[in-house]
Parts: structure tokens; C-alpha cells; sequence
């Protein structure tokens, strides 16, 4: 099993329709959401690229807005990871 977990930009939230999109992909087996974080739990991963779009809605404007992070991993290695930042398309 392979975890995507996506850490929220300050302020934002995934939306209720990115979360159907992602439940309706046959890779994905199921989505938790704790705090502002977004767990994607996937079946299995193989060398056919994926690619994941994730809708967020900004809730609170926050100032000087930091990059968020991106960690993909085997759950049953999690040292077999992979680390990215995003940030938000205005900022």
C-alpha cells in the first residue's frame, strides 16, 4: 500500500468535490482527512505515471503564505519516500 499525504496551505481546504474525483479513481482505496492533512491511501503503485489533482477552497486569508509539503511512501517502508512542496497559484 502507498500513502500520498498532502499538508493543507494555511487557511485552505480540499473541497468536497476533489475528494468525490479522487474516490472514484479505482487506484485509490480510501481518503482520511485529519486536521489539515489529507491521507491518500492507493492499492499499489507501478512505473505507469499518476497523476493527482487535488481542489482546494481558501477558507481564512492568511499573509505571507509558506509552501506546503507533498510525502509519498510505502506503508509498509516508510523509509522508501518521496518528498515535494507546492504553494498556492496567487502567491
Amino acid at each position: 500500500m502507498v500513502i500520498i499525504e498532502v499538508s493543507m496551505l494555511s487557511g485552505f481546504i480540499m473541497t468536497s468535490r476533489s475528494r468525490m474525483l479522487l474516490e472514484n479513481r479505482t487506484i485509490v482505496k480510501k481518503i482520511e482527512v485529519k486536521a489539515n492533512v489529507v491521507y491518500i491511501y492507493l492499492e499499489k503503485l507501478n512505473d505507469e505515471s499518476q497523476t493527482f489533482v487535488l481542489q482546494l477552497e481558501q477558507v481564512i486569508q492568511v499573509k505571507n503564505l509558506k509552501p506546503a509539503s507533498i510525502k509519498i511512501y510505502d506503508y509498509y517502508q516508510p523509509e522508501e519516500r518521496a518528498l515535494a512542496e507546492y504553494s498556492a497559484v496567487c502567491s
